[in-house]
């Protein structure tokens, strides 16, 4: 890896240990072959698992911070119901979308955001299985999270899949192929600065 653990460590002062062993054995088959690229891929996961200390989404949300970040699903007369019930939020949120079956069926929950690039839905659970081969992953995508191999196999499959080495220093398109929004754009491009002074 072009980037030095060192200088990882003070970008992520509070990364869990092995994880940097981890990325630098596996950056290279997502297509990251660059400093640009592998700066691009360390800042974008080290915002979506929050400076690389949690593996799953956290969806702890007060009914305020509902509506603000998802204001498409909720409104002031239903938020109440959802406040702080991350089940809940997950299911409606990811409701039939990505693969996911209704709010009723509990795919939201079952696959809500994991590893280092917080996959989320049936879909891409079901296309990283087939990638890595372990079909149980599906039914059961706990898997990630309890397993730092998978943590960070899921973000260089992600990765790959969407060719997003090709896209070099543009922070903020990655940040909308990854988030779908500019979520944490200011984090993510401070993190690549970093990253990419000597």
């Amino acid at each position: 890896m072009l980037i030095s653990e060192r200088k990882f460590k003070q970008v992520f002062p509070n990364a869990i240990d092995g994880i940097y062993a981890g990325i630098a054995k596996h950056i290279e088959k997502a297509g990251c072959k660059t400093k640009e690229q592998q700066a691009m891929f360390l800042a974008q996961c080290g915002v979506e698992c929050a400076g690389y200390k949690t593996f799953e989404e956290n969806l702890n949300y007060s009914a305020t911070a509902l509506l603000a970040t998802f204001p498409k699903y909720f409104t002031q007369h239903n938020v109440v119901l959802y406040a702080r019930d991350k089940r809940a939020i997950a299911n409606r949120v990811y409701a039939n979308r990505m693969g996911n079956g209704n709010e009723q069926s509990g795919d939201g929950w079952k696959y809500r955001g994991r590893g280092l690039i917080q996959i989320t839905g049936k879909a891409n659970y079901i296309e990283f299985a087939k990638w890595e081969g372990l079909p149980s992953l599906v039914a059961s995508p706990d898997q990630i999270t309890n397993n730092l191999a998978l943590c960070v196999q899921v973000a260089v499959w992600y990765w790959q899949s969407r060719k997003l080495a090709n896209y070099g220093s543009d922070v903020l398109k990655v940040t909308k192929l990854i988030n779908g929004g500019t979520h944490g754009l200011s984090q993510r491009t401070n993190y690549y600065q970093r990253l990419m002074a000597a």
